[in-house]
């Protein structure tokens, strides 16, 4: 006998799930089409906008392209700690790179280290008529096949001779390795030499020319479209005048794990050293202004949707007081009446947040592109597989915060008021 109550409730709520869905079907696309779409494009709308700038706040926790390669570990610099050359001016940076790095191979089981320098440059085209910004990524190569920057190492001349144990007087190789994306920006291929317009903060004034080594697919992370030059790391530090100090954004290892780690703490004790992991949304926790650009993001999302949906929810529960009052002639009581509500109400938000993650992902693709196109060399925001179910989750936060409202209105509604009305 209990079995068979059980077995009715479930029915009954289960049917009640049901019509509630068919009554949000038949408003969306007959009665009212206007305020579902309203809550919908609402819903989507900041969703998207909520997820751009989640990914811009990711990737600046996360460094971008300039930090795709397989190495072991890296070294950033800690953010509480003075490593830059210009505190407060400049990006925090390791000093004494190139030597330490050196330190770092002598350790057993340490295959490579190589610090990592990246700056926006400018590059002559091929045909002369322009000078595209790309992202100049510097590197110690070692011959064997490793990636930085999403490149190919082993295109350069193992041993960066220019460094000259350093004394930077060495022959420049003058050699670079470009994306499919740099190669077509530039219009060159390999074996053309391309001239780069010496930047202000080079110590002299001189005359570069490189030659294009090679031509690389890049990355298969999302970043193809990222144009990106790949050079000897000393001959951009006397480029860009980070030769004054070895100076670099981080050094990345390349080894046996636990050896790689304990070299790059020994030759860092004060900066940090991290597992070179793909790009995971708690880096975000690392990194203090992506993490409050996100909390706000989010806060300022959850605030719009949950006001918008209360509101739009409350109006359409206000005029359909009659069939809910029919509703409860015909046996159904006050709280199916509520689910009715509430299950509309939630699934026109997840609906909406669907929609918004959708939206979402391909604006990011477009502000990619944009900024390639325009301002920025690399990627300035990244796309990660739990934007959907963050969107998800986001909106239930906000259609639950928006319920008492449309609830309310509901429970109010009575039989003998609509027949008064």
């Amino acid at each position: 006998m209990v079995g068979d109550r059980e077995g009715t409730r479930h029915t009954r709520w289960a049917g009640i799930v049901s019509l509630s869905v068919m009554r949000l079907w038949k408003r969306a696309t007959r009665t009212r089409s206007g305020r579902v779409a309203a809550i919908l494009v609402t819903v989507a709308l900041t969703t998207a906008l909520l997820l751009m700038v989640t990914g811009v706040a990711l990737a600046l926790a996360d460094g971008g392209t300039a930090t795709d390669d397989d190495a072991t570990v890296e070294v950033v610099p800690d953010d509480s700690a003075t490593l830059s050359a210009v505190d407060g001016v400049e990006r925090p940076r390791l000093g004494e790179t190139n030597e330490r790095a050196a330190s770092m191979h002598t350790h057993e089981d340490v295959d490579h280290a190589s610090p990592v320098l990246a700056e926006p440059g400018r590059l002559e085209a091929a045909d002369g008529d322009d000078q595209p910004t790309v992202l100049l990524v510097g590197v110690v190569a070692d011959g064997e096949p490793r990636t930085a920057a999403g490149l190919p190492t082993d295109d350069l001349e193992p041993g960066d001779p220019h460094y000259a144990n350093g004394s930077y007087d060495g022959v420049p190789e003058g050699e670079m390795v470009l994306s499919e994306a740099a190669a077509n920006r530039l219009g060159a291929s390999e074996g053309d030499e391309l001239d780069v317009p010496t930047p202000e903060a080079a110590a002299e004034t001189h005359s570069v020319t490189l030659t294009v080594a090679a031509v690389e697919e890049g990355a298969d992370d999302g970043d193809t479209d990222v144009p990106v030059a790949l050079v000897q790391l000393s001959e951009l530090q006397s480029f860009t005048g980070a030769d004054d100090g070895q100076l670099a954004d981080r050094v990345i290892v390349w080894g046996e794990p636990a050896a790689a780690e304990s070299a790059a703490t020994e030759a860092y004790p004060d900066a940090a050293v991290e597992s070179n992991a793909p790009t995971d949304p708690s880096a975000l926790f690392d990194d203090g202004l992506a993490l409050a650009t996100s909390l706000l993001a989010l806060l300022v999302g959850i605030v719009i949707c949950s006001s918008f949906v209360a509101t739009t929810a409350g109006m359409t529960v206000n005029d359909d007081r009659r069939s809910l009052a029919v509703l409860e002639s015909v046996g159904i009581p006050r709280r199916g009446r509520l689910v009715l509500v509430a299950v509309s109400t939630l699934v026109t938000t997840v609906c909406g947040a669907l929609l918004g993650a959708a939206i979402g992902i391909a604006g990011i693709q477009v502000v990619n592109a944009l900024a390639a196109a325009t301002i920025a060399p690399g990627t300035v925001a990244l796309i990660h597989p739990l934007f959907v179910p963050y969107a998800v989750g986001v909106a239930l936060v906000a259609g639950l915060l928006a319920m008492p409202y449309p609830l309310a209105i509901a429970a109010r509604t009575s039989v003998l008021e609509e027949v008064r009305r």
